[in-house]
């Protein structure tokens, strides 16, 4: 037995290409935020597992006891009311088929989660915790992700990398992960905004899913885009491509961009990132748009620097 705390940290994620797309193929785009999530595992002599969950301003929003038992059982009438426990539990049943040497001991622990940023922010509060508990218990975090929550797994390549990346499914083996010097020369006019609505990608995933308007030529159009973005060394080119990328994608959602929505009379570009209608936008912009967004009702606007690593 280690007494020593080991600490496991992962960092959060925006995409920035593909959205939706991602699933069927096609090449994204995808930043890590400095944002992110430890967890820190301390072995106790108790028997059981001693669960603390903080978030950004380190104040306790969830705590649970876990006895090997209710990891090891298959009776599902023993399932907790709690729905932040049983999803957890589920993680780390699923964690164990991978690895049956996880917690195989009856070791009991002291561990605890402290995320850096607000949860409703679509940051990865649920990737950054499957990527360290993978960690801990040296299981594959692609799979893990997909008997878990599911989705694409670019989180996952955000969570382990320190810089930009694209991202491509790849039939059969894990996805094909590729780092990328995505710091443009404009960077300075590129921002976050908020939107003040937690945006829950499984039901964007259904919908698109459900539409089935994608096609090999649409996915050639979003690669190439991705390319060019992550080449792009002018800002008017980049405003241009996320025109084009949010024209394309709204035709596969049958959604309106949000710029129309929401912002029509903004004089730059505006760009959803993950599934539409909540988190965070990115914004290009010549002029600090802060103001703009502001007066709108959307404080939290993050500059380039602020978000990305």
């Amino acid at each position: 037995m280690n007494p020593q705390p080991t600490t496991y940290r992962s960092n959060g994620k925006l995409l920035l290409t593909a959205e939706y797309a991602v699933l069927d193929g096609a090449k994204a785009l995808a930043i890590p935020t400095k944002y992110g999530q430890s967890l820190v595992v301390e072995p106790n002599d108790s028997n059981v597992i001693n669960w603390k969950s903080y978030n950004e301003l380190n104040e306790v929003w969830f705590e649970c006891l876990i006895s090997f038992n209710e990891i090891t059982t298959t009776d599902e009438k023993s399932q907790p009311n709690n729905d932040v426990k049983k999803r957890l539990l589920q993680i780390l049943k699923t964690t164990k088929s991978l690895n049956p040497e996880f917690l195989a001991s009856d070791q009991g622990y002291d561990i605890t989660t402290h995320q850096d940023f607000n949860r409703l922010w679509g940051l990865g509060t649920s990737s950054t915790l499957i990527n360290n508990i993978a960690d801990w218990a040296n299981v594959d975090a692609y799979q893990l992700l997909q008997k878990t929550f599911g989705g694409s797994g670019y989180d996952i390549a955000c969570a382990q990398n320190n810089t930009s990346i694209t991202f491509q499914l790849q039939p059969e083996q894990n996805p094909l992960v590729t780092t990328v010097d995505f710091h443009p020369e404009f960077k300075h006019h590129l921002y976050f905004v908020y939107l003040n609505q937690k945006q829950n990608s499984r039901d964007g995933i259904s919908a698109y899913k459900t539409l089935g308007k994608i096609n090999s030529d649409t996915i050639a159009k979003l690669n190439t885009i991705t390319d060019d973005m992550t080449s792009c060394t002018s800002l008017s080119d980049f405003k241009q491509l996320i025109e084009t990328h949010e024209t394309i994608i709204s035709s596969l959602i049958e959604q309106s961009p949000i710029k129309t929505r929401l912002f029509s009379d903004f004089e730059g570009a505006i760009k959803s990132l993950g599934a539409w209608g909540g988190d965070f936008v990115l914004v290009a912009s010549k002029e600090d748009p802060t103001a703009y967004f502001n007066a709108k009702g959307f404080p939290i606007v993050l500059s380039y620097k602020d978000m990305i690593l």
